[in-house]
């Protein structure tokens, strides 16, 4: 009849609905805080109305990890801490997603001591490592938008013997340090 011709050679309904799916993953991301510190404070701030997380679907903060598919792992991590972490994490549903927020849960930050963790991703798998001591709500969303856009172009996470593999990917500092505005002046007046 001619439909054919007109169609995609993939087929049409079957690449539409993986790009359907692939928006409604994208638009709903249900995030897990994990948040500890400083890094817990510039969390909370980016669902203020300033910078509104709300805008790419991840307001939902859920505090079950059975309803949550993105983990964000904020501050440092104790190694008391760490089982806790490491079950919320096994518990979440397919497909999840971990960001690891600050200096302090991707490297251990300054806190090089036997408590605390040197980075998350000895222990679990991360997709998005925001770097700063603490990051700003902007580096936040830009780590949200880097997994909205690997779930756009690839759909579900790569699968190798049984394992997800991590994303690996480090956003970049979006602020440029700034000379104060009124000269500094040490000394007698």
């Amino acid at each position: 009849m001619g439909l054919e011709l007109a169609l995609p050679a993939e087929g049409f309904l079957t690449t539409q609905l993986r790009r359907v799916i692939n928006w409604a993953r994208r638009s709903s991301l249900w995030p897990m805080p994990f948040a500890t510190a400083c890094c817990g404070i510039e969390l909370m701030a980016t669902a203020c109305s300033r910078y509104d997380i709300a805008r790419f679907g991840a307001e939902a903060m859920r505090f079950s990890p059975r309803q949550s598919d993105l983990l964000i792992v904020a501050g440092r991590v104790s190694v008391k801490m760490l089982p806790v972490l490491q079950r919320i994490y096994l518990q979440m549903t397919e497909p999840k997603w971990v960001i690891s927020m600050g200096a302090c849960a991707s490297t251990g930050g300054v806190f090089d001591t036997y408590a605390v963790v040197q980075g998350v991703d000895q222990f679990i798998p991360v997709d998005v490592y925001v770097p700063g001591c603490p990051p700003r709500p902007e580096q936040l969303i830009e780590g949200v938008m880097a997994i909205q856009r690997h779930i756009d172009n690839e759909g579900m996470p790569p699968i190798s013997g049984g394992k997800r593999v991590p994303l690996g990917l480090a956003i970049e500092p979006s602020h440029v340090v700034r000379p104060q505005p009124v000269g500094l002046t040490v000394g007698r007046a």
